[in-house]
């Protein structure tokens, strides 16, 4: 059952999340907040490394979050940086794994933010189904 998505609360979730990201290296905050199906909204925020490929990135752990919980159909993430920076690619495919049609709002620091889909941001993606004929 789908929700009606309220884009500006799960912004300001993300905003929050923000907030409590670690990122002494590269000072590039990111806060997400992913919304499940049944309504529940689960956060995070990056969490960086000395040894780099350590770090993690806001929107895997918030839906890593959701996943833990039980929680694998995802219906929109909003991710917030400071200039509205756009998801990475690794990103992009966790999404993918769980939300092929997940809404994304990407925001910067004020809130601004800009509605896109996953499609969009991924196209002619790569999922669970592809691995059926192998």
């Amino acid at each position: 059952m789908k929700n009606i998505i309220d884009e500006q609360a799960l912004v300001q979730r993300a905003m929050q999340a923000r907030s409590r990201a670690y990122a002494p290296y590269s000072n590039y905050t990111v806060g997400a907040a992913v919304l499940s199906e049944d309504g529940t909204i689960f956060d995070g925020c990056n969490i960086e490394n000395a040894t780099y490929p350590a770090t993690v990135c806001a929107e895997r752990v918030a839906i890593f979050k959701a996943v833990s919980e039980g929680r694998r159909q995802l219906q929109a993430i909003a991710l917030v940086t400071e200039n509205g920076g756009s998801p990475c690619g690794i990103c992009r495919q966790v999404m993918r794994e769980f939300a092929p049609e997940l809404v994304v709002l990407i925001a910067d620091s004020t809130g601004d933010y800009r509605r896109t889909t996953l499609a969009e941001l991924l196209p002619d993606s790569f999922g669970p189904e592809d691995l059926l004929d192998a």
